[in-house]
């Protein structure tokens, strides 16, 4: 790809709408923090680490993901991964982003809810203030841990309701398909969260889990879900309801053959709400812009096509319409 269009790519105003917080911890700041909570690693190098980043599948990846977070502590640990983060996205072209945080994962250790969140919203407030970025958080529950456990965690963050914008639904799909979490969601539903659901690549039932958050759970948008294009009727359901799919391209080409990239642009030219986004970033080694990039250079992707996935990730939001248009009006400006 020219340089011009990667130029273009990181000043494309662009809302990120699939990104997991704890998988944004590069080896350097693991390093910083075990050290300042005199913690251990295994790996004594930047190098050693990125060389553990050997990923098939989910399950591999989440063998490496979740023992990493060991070295998240406090609440300042928390906001600093936080800030690194926002800081990146910004050099990205980031104008809006809605946040995954795992906080099972982190209270199922020890640390208290209140600090995992407090820290985050540190950050979030911080980027509104000096880089000009609108955040949002959404708890994800763990679905490999039990619905009870799940709506404990809905439960134990209602009294900061204000500070959390929707939940979602992520980890090991196998054998946790979405209908375990059925009532979990509906209560979430009932006390004013926004919904989605990870519906990830070619999982086994990957086609009967989004038909189930299709029609059982009714989400309001779907994180990954490409595998839709293998039933039109779903995909005429999602495009009538105008659900936003959160797809990963770099990511997707970890655990899978290919990234994905017919399928996003089948749902791209067929008119559905499909964005792009980083996933877990630090290790899958490409932030958005990078996810952009890899998109347009695999599928022949032009600017239009770039300047319309931006605006998707805007319509796909969770903002208020009248910000939506807004931003979505600085994208065309800014496309020409």
């Amino acid at each position: 790809m020219s340089s011009d269009l990667a130029s273009f790519v990181a000043g494309l105003p662009k809302a990120e709408l699939h990104l997991h917080l704890e998988g944004t911890l590069e080896p350097e700041l693991k390093f910083a923090l075990a050290a300042r909570n005199g913690i251990e690693l295994a790996e004594k190098t930047v190098e050693e680490v990125r060389a553990t980043y050997d990923f098939t599948d989910l399950t591999s990846f989440l063998a490496v993901y979740y023992p990493a977070m060991q070295v998240l502590q406090t609440a300042d640990d928390f906001h600093d991964l936080a800030w690194a983060y926002l800081e990146r996205a910004h050099a990205d072209g980031v104008v809006h982003v809605e946040m995954f945080f795992d906080p099972q994962a982190h209270t199922s250790r020890g640390v208290p809810f209140v600090d995992v969140i407090g820290g985050y919203r540190r950050a979030v407030v911080r980027a509104e203030r000096e880089l000009g970025i609108s955040a949002e958080l959404i708890l994800c529950f763990l679905r490999d841990f039990s619905a009870e456990h799940a709506m404990s965690t809905l439960m134990e963050a209602l009294p900061y309701r204000s500070w959390i914008v929707g939940v979602g639904l992520d980890s090991d799909e196998r054998d946790n398909p979405p209908a375990k979490f059925q009532a979990v969601f509906a209560r979430a539903k009932q006390e004013g969260f926004l919904t989605t659901m990870h519906c990830d690549i070619d999982q086994v039932g990957s086609i009967d889990n989004i038909r189930s958050v299709l029609d059982e759970i009714g989400v309001d948008r779907i994180d990954h879900g490409t595998n839709i294009v293998e039933d039109p009727a779903l995909v005429a359901l999602a495009k009538e309801r105008g659900l936003g799919f959160t797809t990963c391209p770099i990511s997707n080409s970890f655990v899978t053959e290919q990234m994905k990239s017919d399928e996003i642009v089948q749902l791209l030219r067929e008119g559905l709400r499909v964005t792009v986004n980083s996933d877990d970033p630090a290790y899958f080694g490409g932030y958005i812009a990078d996810n952009y990039v890899a998109l347009a250079e695999k599928a022949g992707l032009d600017r239009a096509d770039l300047a319309q996935l931006a605006i998707n990730s805007f319509e796909a939001s969770w903002l208020t319409p009248a910000r939506r248009a807004e931003y979505i009006a600085r994208v065309r400006e800014f496309a020409g």
